[in-house]
């Protein structure tokens, strides 16, 4: 039975990145160290264009998750959806890598037959009800974001309170692009509730910048309890310093 935890970044924007590392570079990189990047583009009455939508898809590909682009109204829906579609995935492929190891390389769950891959999927769905979840929330607060963050607030509310259902042990964490003072601010350290966002939010400022690079780079290096990606995370920086990227 898996007993690891599911680290997943969710990553809530309605524009391109424009300032920073390259989001999809970042992303790739969140993979490596076992977290899912997961992205909503949130459209309002503007529509995003095509590179928006390209760098949506492209990092939700990337960071091995899921991407949906939505209308505001539809975020609350949208969140736990791409939560859960992308727990449902990743638990998939843990198993699928552990089938391997007992049925040969060439070997998926995809090929069991009917019955066997029902008893697989019920031991996904119960896993997705057990296992720990990790979730850090990245929010666009650019100047076009403005008219959305109650939006974005209310969603990730609903969020907590469909995921805090699960038998498994939640922790949250939010951080904010562009901050106040950098390009990116921790507005909400590791917490298994999310309701101290209800005064976190109204204080929230908008700025013109998206460095959505520089925030999935920092949201690899805030998973709590894990050294290892830590201390891998700052050797790429230094490298990334020394080789001039």
């Amino acid at each position: 039975m898996y007993k690891g935890t599911l680290k997943q970044i969710l990553l809530i924007t309605d524009g391109c990145s424009n300032s920073g590392e390259d989001p999809i570079a970042m992303a790739a990189l969140a993979r490596e160290y076992g977290i899912t990047v997961n992205v909503i583009g949130v459209m309002d009455r503007d529509v995003i264009d095509d590179r928006g939508m390209k760098e949506i898809e492209g990092i939700a590909m990337s960071g091995g998750g899921v991407s949906q682009v939505v209308y505001a109204k539809q975020l609350s829906q949208t969140v736990q959806m791409v939560t859960r579609k992308a727990m449902t995935q990743t638990l998939q492929g843990v198993i699928n890598k552990e089938l391997q190891q007992i049925l040969g390389p060439n070997s998926s769950m995809e090929e069991l037959p009917p019955e066997k891959r029902g008893e697989v999927m019920e031991v996904v769905d119960e896993l997705g009800e057990t296992v720990s979840l990790e979730i850090l929330i990245l929010v666009d607060t650019s100047a076009s974001m403005k008219t959305k963050l109650p939006t974005v607030k209310e969603a990730l509310f609903d969020l907590s309170l469909s995921l805090n259902a699960r038998i498994g042990h939640n922790s949250y964490g939010v951080f904010v692009f562009p901050g106040k003072r950098q390009e990116v601010e921790k507005v909400l350290d590791w917490t298994p509730k999310l309701e101290s966002l209800s005064t976190i939010f109204p204080k929230l400022t908008t700025g013109g910048i998206t460095p959505t690079g520089p925030a999935i780079q920092e949201a690899i290096s805030h998973f709590k309890n894990n050294s290892g990606i830590r201390s891998k995370v700052a050797y790429d920086e230094q490298y990334m310093e020394e080789s001039g990227l």
